[in-house]
This record gives C-alpha cells, structure tokens and sequence, in this order.
C-alpha cells in the first residue's frame, strides 16, 4: 500500500475501541484506539510506517485472540498457536503473539502440564500412559510431560479411579464387579498390574459392607486373581 496523508479517523460503529484510518479520502486499515490517538489528520505516513502500524495491529489482534482462548481454561503453547493459525492469522503474527503472551506469563507448558495432570486425577483419574497420550497430543515437549508425571502415585491414581465406580457397581456379584472393574480400569489406560492392584485393595475396604455384593452364582467368591 502506497504512504498518504491521513484525511480522516473514524471509530468504528459496530466496535468503539478500533478506529478507521483513511489516507488521502480513502479507507486504508484500522487499528485500536489506543494506536490511533498517536495518530492526526494531516500527518503523512510512509509506506515503512503503514506496514508497522498494520503489523504490530495484527499481533494485538491475534494476543486478543490468545487472551480470549485462554480465557476457557489454560491451554499449551501448541494449542494456542493451531487455534490461531485456524483463524487465519499470519504466522508471523502467531509467532509474536505466542513470544508476547508467553513474556506476559499467560502461556507456560510446564504449568500447564502440571494443571492438566491435577485437573485429571481429581476430576477423571487416568494412567500416566493416557495422561502422557493427552499431553503429547496438546504438543507438550517430552522432558516437561516427564517432569509432570513424576510425582503422580499411580496405585492412588487408580485406586481413587476405581472407587468412581463404586455406585454404579454396587450389587454386582464379586465375578461381576471384578469383571467390570478391571475392564473399567484397563480402558482407562492402566496396566493389568496396576488395575489388579486397586481392585484388590477395594474389595478390603468393601470387606465391612455387607450388603454391597450380591450372592456369586453357587454362593462362594471367586478365588484370588491370578498375576
């Protein structure tokens, strides 16, 4: 676009905070208030200076962009720049976007790993294999999925995932509720080893409820689980 004499700014009516610049009687781009009250009628703008003014309005666009995705819940570096790229947004635009809102401190993979992993095992306890899928997936670099992982107890993960199925399991038979539970578990990305384990610890605690399983076919329980 050729340089010109700004011959008019105009505030937008559908959205008062960007403003409409015109160069020499003809609309040429838009920017923010906050921009264009650097700006005045009569000032002459070179090409240089219109290609600054439209780029550095791309990356603000496209940190609102970020700031708004953010805003659901938080996201990986990854996540935030295919959502961009899926607008449309230049790449180099996306690039320093991504740089401003990660200096900014909105944008962090390792916190990011670490909320993600929380927010599963307390909401949705999976395995560390699954929580390792889902974060590879978001585009997590390896040595922070690592780092995150480290401390989870996996007997407590999948023991606490276990008892999420207590009420919907309640009067099954013990072969019933071995059955569904290690099923359950196994779907949910834990080892055999691992699903067995939690399965036995929560029948002992089942030990005292009485009237939480139902008569085995033939009256007896199952033996112990084979390895």
């Amino acid at each position: 676009m050729p340089g010109g004499i700004i011959s008019a700014l105009e505030i937008q009516k559908r959205n008062k905070e960007r403003v409409n610049v015109y160069l020499d009687g003809e609309y040429a781009f838009s920017l923010t208030l906050d921009d264009a009250a650097r700006l005045h009628k009569g000032a002459v703008l070179s090409d240089a200076d219109i290609a600054a003014l439209r780029t550095e309005d791309e990356v603000k666009q496209a940190v609102e962009r970020g700031l708004r995705f953010l805003s659901y819940r938080p996201r990986s570096v990854h996540e935030v720049r295919r959502n961009l790229i899926d607008k449309d947004v230049p790449e180099p635009a996306v690039a320093a976007a991504v740089e401003r809102l990660t200096s900014l401190g909105y944008l962090d993979d390792v916190a990011f790993a670490a909320f993600w992993v929380r927010e599963r095992n307390n909401l949705k306890p999976i395995s560390l294999r699954a929580l390792r899928h889902e974060l590879r997936q978001k585009g997590v670099p390896d040595t922070i999925i690592a780092d995150a992982l480290e401390a989870v107890d996996v007997d407590d993960v999948a023991l606490r995932a276990a008892r999420s199925q207590l009420r919907r399991l309640r009067g099954s038979t013990h072969r019933g509720f071995r059955e569904k539970l290690l099923t359950f578990l196994q779907r949910r990305g834990f080892s055999y080893a691992d699903a067995k384990s939690a399965l036995l610890r929560l029948e002992e605690e089942l030990e005292t409820d009485e009237t939480f399983f139902a008569p085995d076919d033939g009256g007896e329980r199952d033996p112990i689980l084979p390895d």
